[in-house]
């Protein structure tokens, strides 16, 4: 059984010894956090982990070792490893969803009706149902005017608070196309509302907001690179009723700064990549008109660290001083793994897993090709694609959606875009955004599309590598050399390529561990603040559904200031 958590975060201290604790813990295991998966066979990482580990879990089930990074054991396993796995699942933030109506007075979701939920897959209308309302509840809470959705994407959220909840909302993403297709949306929902409040006389429909006219989130299309940036914006915001107010954007050229403009404001962000994120968090201190903050951060990849980064920039990690004091930086190698998800890796099953794994030994072993063949690109960090990751998670949402809607799964599946192969320059077309010819052959071999991938026993595998090989070098633009030998490179990494699986497991486990410190950072930042703020970070959505699940909601103690 695994250890539950034994640490708390309900004050400033508790969330600085959780972090020291985690600090102290992942310190002996660099060799797992800054390495690289792709160079596995080139820099032979398994020989950094402990013998006994390799020996044991070599021989292990898939679906054990898809288990691992939830933290769990088998009996049988070295005490060692056992201890391993079970202390670093006893600092993970737990990720059961938490019970709302408890942290949230009078709370209650409303399911989306098929105007408002379309194009929205069963993941994002989770989302946006339980965000939409927790949002709701705090805008009541601070009586805020209005509410900003940051990285509003195609404006899913923007437009639930709008028309279902009345709010007044501005949407700002930096993709002028998804500025375009949440105003176009916009007008759909708007016309179904409309003659709905035409046919209930307005009763129905202006009931939360007191008038007689719907709100329509208004779109900004804007690159949040800063602070300031997000300040300046908060002055666009009207007063409630004014949501069809123009020229917004020609205000904020002209009102930088975020004072005087009288109204309250609460920025909530579902899964604001990288900096934006932060950004949302400095900005409830420094911006007078913002009273609350609920943040769902993802992309940690994507964040700026002190001191691994150009200097001269705000770092979007480590926030608060209390980690500054710990000395410890994680580097880019490690924010890629706090993107893993335990719940993700969990849910594969045996044949994706299999899948997942042979990937990664095509790619480390293809490193092997380009390392001795075409040692100038490698100094470039060559990237090939990540279609495998796209490929699996397709998979397994068409999984979980067929098992929720008792769906027939053995209806065959209409192919994807993404599964076509690298069209090679001589076609006369660019091989740049296009998939390599190894995720197509994986896909004809799943049977019973959107149900169960069974990759056929009898693949021959150096075959596959070799058209791997061959696909990845015409997505570098490189021409095979006549001196490359595919199956001498294989045959020299054959007999590890069961462990990239065993490493990745443990590797992998890491990533919840990660995600917590990084998330336990921004809440000591917020908790620093203590006479200013009331905080709280806790799990708001299914974590089956949605993995990366953590909200830290944050709200002023005087919202009249």
């Amino acid at each position: 059984m695994a250890k539950q958590c034994k640490y708390s975060c309900d004050t400033a201290a508790e969330t600085l010894e959780w972090i020291k604790a985690i600090a102290d813990f992942i310190k002996p295991y660099s060799f797992f956090l800054n390495a690289h998966v792709v160079n596995f066979f080139k820099d032979r990482l398994w020989e950094a982990v402990d013998e006994e580990w390799i020996e044991c879990l070599s021989k292990e089930a898939v679906e054990n070792l898809l288990l691992i990074p939830s933290g769990v054991i088998q009996d049988y396993w070295p005490t060692s490893l056992k201890e391993f796995i079970l202390t670093l699942k006893s600092l993970v933030l737990p990720r059961e969803q938490a019970d709302l109506k408890e942290v949230f007075p009078g709370f209650h979701t409303t399911t989306l009706n098929s105007v408002l939920s379309q194009g929205m897959n069963l993941k994002k209308k989770h989302e946006v149902e339980v965000l939409s309302a927790v949002v709701n509840s705090i805008v009541r809470t601070v009586s805020a005017d209005s509410v900003i959705d940051v990285g509003a994407g195609q404006g899913y959220l923007a437009q639930v608070l709008a028309f279902e909840y009345q709010h007044s909302v501005i949407a700002i993403d930096a993709c002028s196309h998804h500025g375009k297709v949440t105003d176009a949306r916009a007008e759909r929902i708007k016309k179904h509302y409309t003659a709905q409040m035409r046919k209930f006389g307005f009763q129905r429909l202006s009931v939360r907001s007191g008038n007689k006219r719907l709100n329509v989130p208004q779109t900004i299309t804007c690159r949040i690179m800063s602070l300031e940036t997000l300040k300046s914006l908060t002055t666009l915001l009207p007063h409630r009723g004014d949501s069809e107010q123009p020229d917004l954007i020609k205000q904020g050229h002209e009102q930088l700064g975020c004072a005087g403009n009288g109204i309250s404001l609460v920025l909530a962000g579902l899964h604001a990549c990288g900096d934006l994120s932060v950004t949302m968090l400095k900005t409830l201190l420094e911006c007078e008109e913002v009273k609350a903050v609920i943040s769902i951060g993802c992309c940690y990849n994507l964040l700026s660290e002190e001191g691994t980064e150009n200097s001269g920039i705000q770092y979007g990690f480590p926030m608060s001083c209390g980690f500054k004091t710990v000395s410890l930086s994680l580097g880019k190698s490690s924010r890629d793994l706090a993107c893993q998800s335990a719940e993700r890796w969990k849910t594969l099953g045996k044949d994706a897993g299999l899948h997942n794994f042979e990937l990664h030994a095509f790619r480390a072993a293809f490193q092997m090709i380009l390392h001795r063949y075409y040692p100038e690109v490698i100094t470039r960090s060559p990237s090939i694609g990540r279609q495998g990751k796209a490929l699996r998670r397709k998979q397994q949402r068409r999984i979980m959606e067929s098992e929720l809607h008792d769906g027939d799964s053995s209806i065959p599946q209409r192919p994807s875009r993404m599964d076509e192969a690298c069209t090679t320059k001589q076609s006369g077309e660019s091989g740049t955004g296009t998939r390599l010819d190894v995720d197509a052959l994986f896909n004809k071999m799943c049977l019973h599309a959107g149900s169960r991938c069974e990759v056929t026993t009898s693949v021959d595998m150096y075959s596959l590598f070799e058209k791997f090989c061959q696909s990845g070098l015409c997505r570098l633009g490189l021409t095979p050399l006549e001196d490359i030998t595919f199956h001498g490179i294989w045959k020299e990494v054959e007999p590890y390529v069961n462990l990239i699986g065993v490493y990745w497991s443990l590797r992998a486990a890491f990533g919840p561990l990660l995600e917590t410190l990084i998330l336990l950072d921004r809440l000591l930042f917020l908790q620093e603040q203590a006479d200013k703020l009331e905080v709280v970070m806790l799990p708001i959505f299914d974590p089956a559904l949605s993995p990366r699940n953590v909200a830290i909601i944050a709200k002023k103690l005087d919202t009249a200031s």
